[in-house]
């Protein structure tokens, strides 16, 4: 399976000056652990994950001063749609991360996780 077939399309977007806690509240309502950052003034489009907001707060930073700017993932590894759910899968374990930008061309397609991941292999070995 392809991983444009797996991701998710219910991406949410958000700008780099939103505050950690409308990043949360944003990612809490739509049930996802990641944001797209689009930052016009930035290098590309970044990453800011459950994992970002969990580290910032657990480091006694305030969620309504902090900025998502200061806490976006800029080295992101992009996927491409026709790559297969497994090499999402290496590349996520080669990079440690749980999450990764679909991307065609400059457009974000998607985000595919390893829940998505996981999903597909389960429904893949235990038919229905």
């Amino acid at each position: 399976m392809q991983v444009h077939e797996a991701m998710s399309t219910a991406v949410v977007q958000l700008g780099p000056d939103h505050t950690l806690r409308q990043a949360a509240a944003l990612m809490s309502r739509r049930n996802v652990g990641s944001a797209i950052v689009v930052d016009p003034d930035g290098p590309g489009v970044g990453i800011i994950t459950e994992r970002d907001v969990l580290k910032a707060i657990g480091t006694d930073l305030d969620p309504d001063v902090e900025r998502a700017a200061d806490h976006i993932t800029w080295d992101v590894v992009y996927a491409a749609p026709s790559w297969t759910v497994e090499e999402a899968a290496a590349a996520m374990v080669r990079g440690g991360f749980r999450h990764l930008v679909v991307l065609d061309g400059d457009d974000v397609l998607g985000v595919i996780s390893v829940r998505d991941i996981i999903r597909v292999w389960v429904r893949t070995a235990i038919p229905a």
